[in-house]
């Protein structure tokens, strides 16, 4: 199972979250986006539910060797979230790893000025916050969001992706509410290969997106 791009996923995803907000299930919904990829995703979801759509900015820490090897992550003003069991395998430190965290530190609150352009972050309390990314790998950035979720006190917590690992899966479920995820291939290998397009959305598009616009390329 290949979806097209994010936007025929985010359409999927959203007939399972409907089916769900008919039953009782999702009362009061705001869908929270992880940018960039989880926004293109996300829209699709809050049409579906009329729902308000923002973004939760999650910046993942990398590994100072190979920076696509995520071994933390952090959300908002939070502590780091690390991967004990990473840190232990790669012989790394939080020391190691702090000028890292302070990079993508700065790069989470531009992004989040960008983003948001004024606006308070939305209220969760009493409402079914809905976390939506384009997919889930290690799980890390996506653990760090749901936890900075939690924090606003939401009614319920929500992780709604098209295409998970099975370990992602797993050590998600401790996390959330509920997880819906509609893909779990057992050969995981990386998030973009379920997808026949995936290129890389800018921050015009996150913008585009927020705006209630598609974002011209996808």
């Amino acid at each position: 199972m290949r979806f097209r791009d994010r936007r025929q996923a985010g359409r999927e995803l959203a007939e399972q979250l409907r089916v769900r907000q008919e039953k009782g299930a999702l009362p009061h919904p705001v869908v929270l986006a992880l940018p960039r990829g989880g926004v293109a995703v996300a829209r699709e979801v809050a049409d579906a539910l009329d729902a308000p759509l923002d973004v939760l900015v999650v910046r993942k820490i990398g590994a100072p060797f190979q920076e696509e090897l995520g071994v933390g992550a952090i959300a908002g003003d939070a502590e780091p979230l690390y991967d004990e069991r990473a840190l232990d395998r790669l012989g790394l430190s939080e020391a190691t790893l702090a000028p890292i965290v302070e990079r993508e530190r700065a790069e989470l609150r531009r992004r989040e000025e960008l983003y948001r352009q004024g606006r308070p972050a939305p209220e969760l309390r009493g409402r079914t916050a809905i976390v939506v990314d384009d997919g889930l790998a290690t799980g890390s950035t996506a653990r760090a969001a749901l936890r900075a979720v939690r924090e606003a006190d939401p009614e319920r917590v929500v992780l709604a992706v098209p295409v998970a690992s099975p370990e992602a899966a797993d050590l998600l479920q401790s996390e959330t509410d509920e997880l819906i995820c509609l893909h779990q291939p057992a050969a995981f290998m990386a998030v973009g290969l379920w997808y026949e397009d995936f290129d890389q959305l800018t921050d015009d598009d996150v913008l585009q997106a927020l705006h209630g616009q598609r974002p011209v390329r996808h």
